[in-house]
């Protein structure tokens, strides 16, 4: 069961104390690990959990937490972007794997 979180740095600092420890970027067709330097297909993980964050005062500051793993590069790891307006384009293939369904 997911839970639900009130900020953004709570929802991380969770996450990470249940093993996601690594830092994930967003590319249009991929996700990228720098740390350990892997480009991440779509076919090649799974998205755990996903929160939405509202801005109070801008919309800018809405955010999308992922909990990510991979099976293939054994590793967990967060993903924080924008959405709505502010998302970057991404393949049709990111898209459908970034919508999660619990």
């Amino acid at each position: 069961m997911t839970e639900n979180y009130d900020t953004l740095s709570q929802a991380i600092a969770t996450l990470q104390e249940k093993g996601y420890d690594q830092d994930l970027n967003l590319k249009s067709n991929c996700i990228e690990c720098k740390s350990l330097n892997y480009k991440i297909l779509a076919e090649e993980f799974e998205v755990d959990e996903m929160h939405r964050f509202e801005g109070f005062t801008s919309p800018a500051d809405s955010s999308i937490l992922f909990a990510i793993s991979s099976d293939k590069y054994h590793i967990k790891g967060l993903l924080v972007d924008a959405y709505g307006v502010y998302a970057d384009p991404l393949t049709t293939e990111m898209i459908k794997k970034l919508q999660y369904k619990p």
